[in-house]
C-alpha cells in the first residue's frame, strides 16, 4: 500500500474544516424548521411576495446585463485600446464596494437633488422605496459577474471563425450572431445565473435604497429583528434552496462546457 505523505493529510484536514465551515451552520439551519412550518411559510403572502419580488427583480437585473453587457464584454474580448485596464477595473467596483456605499451612491444620483433625479421625476419613474429601485440596485451589483462570466465566454472563442465569416462578405453583426453568439450561448447562459444568483442575495444597498417593497433578505432581517431564529429561519431556508437550484443549474451547464471543450 502506497504511504501518504503529511501533505496528502494536510490538503484532506484542509478540505473537511473548509467544508465542515461552510456546511454545519447551513445544514443546521435548513434542518431546524419542521416540515409543517416549512409548509407555513409558504401559505404566508408577505413571504411569498418577498420571495418573488426578488426573484423577478434578479431576473430583471440579468435581463438588463444581458442587453447591455453583452456587447461590452465582446468588445472587452476582441479589443485592446489605452485604457481597457481602466474599464476592466471600474467594471470590477461594484464587487468590492461595501455594499450601503452603493446605496448611497445610486440615491445620491437619483435624488431630486441631482439633475438625473430630476429627469427621472420628470419622467415619473421612483428609485427610492420602489421595485425600480430594487432591480437597479440588483443590476448594479450583478453586472460584473455577467460582464466578466461572458467576456471569458468570448476569448475562448478563436478570432479565426470570425475573420473567415467576414472574409466571405458577412458583416460584423451577422458575424457575431450567427457565429460568435451561438458559440458563447453556455458562458452567456451562466453569466445570467451568476447575475441572478448575486442580485438575489443582496441586502446592504437593497436596504438602503428600497426598504419597501420587501425583498427576501430584507423580510428575512425584519423579521429576526422583531421575533428571532425561529420565524426568519423558515424563510431563509426557502432562499437558500432557491439559491441552490441556481447554482446547480450553473454546475450542470459548466461540466457540460468542460467536456465538450
Amino acid at each position: 500500500m502506497e504511504k501518504r505523505e503529511p501533505f496528502f493529510w494536510l490538503t484532506i484536514s484542509s478540505s473537511v474544516v473548509i467544508l465542515a465551515f461552510i456546511v454545519l451552520p447551513l445544514l443546521d439551519m435548513v434542518t431546524t424548521p419542521s416540515v409543517s412550518m416549512l409548509r407555513e411559510t409558504l401559505k404566508d403572502r408577505d413571504v411569498m411576495r418577498s420571495i418573488w419580488l426578488s426573484i423577478y427583480a434578479s431576473g430583471a437585473a440579468a435581463l438588463i446585463s444581458f442587453v447591455f453587457g453583452t456587447p461590452l464584454a465582446y468588445l472587452l474580448a476582441r479589443t485592446h485600446f489605452r485604457g481597457k485596464r481602466l474599464i476592466e477595473s471600474v467594471i470590477d467596483l461594484p464587487i468590492v464596494i461595501p455594499h450601503p456605499v452603493v446605496g448611497i451612491a445610486i440615491l445620491s444620483v437619483a435624488g431630486k437633488n441631482h439633475w438625473i433625479g430630476q429627469i427621472l421625476g420628470d419622467l415619473g419613474i421612483r428609485i427610492m422605496g420602489s421595485a425600480t429601485g430594487i432591480i437597479t440596485v440588483l443590476t448594479f451589483v450583478g453586472l460584473p459577474f455577467y460582464i466578466n462570466t461572458v467576456k471569458n465566454g468570448f476569448e475562448a472563442i478563436s478570432p479565426r471563425l470570425e475573420n473567415v465569416s467576414r472574409s466571405l462578405g458577412a458583416s460584423l453583426s451577422s458575424t457575431f450572431f450567427r457565429i460568435t453568439f451561438p458559440l458563447a450561448w453556455r458562458s452567456i447562459i451562466i453569466g445570467l445565473i451568476m447575475c441572478t444568483a448575486r442580485a438575489i442575495s443582496e441586502f446592504g444597498a437593497v436596504v438602503i435604497v428600497a426598504y419597501h417593497p420587501m425583498i427576501a433578505p430584507v423580510l428575512i432581517y425584519e423579521r429576526f429583528e422583531a421575533y428571532g431564529l425561529k420565524y426568519s429561519q423558515p424563510v431563509a431556508v426557502w432562499l437558500v434552496l432557491v439559491c441552490l437550484f441556481l447554482f446547480l443549474v450553473l454546475r450542470v451547464l459548466t461540466l457540460r462546457k468542460a467536456k465538450e471543450s
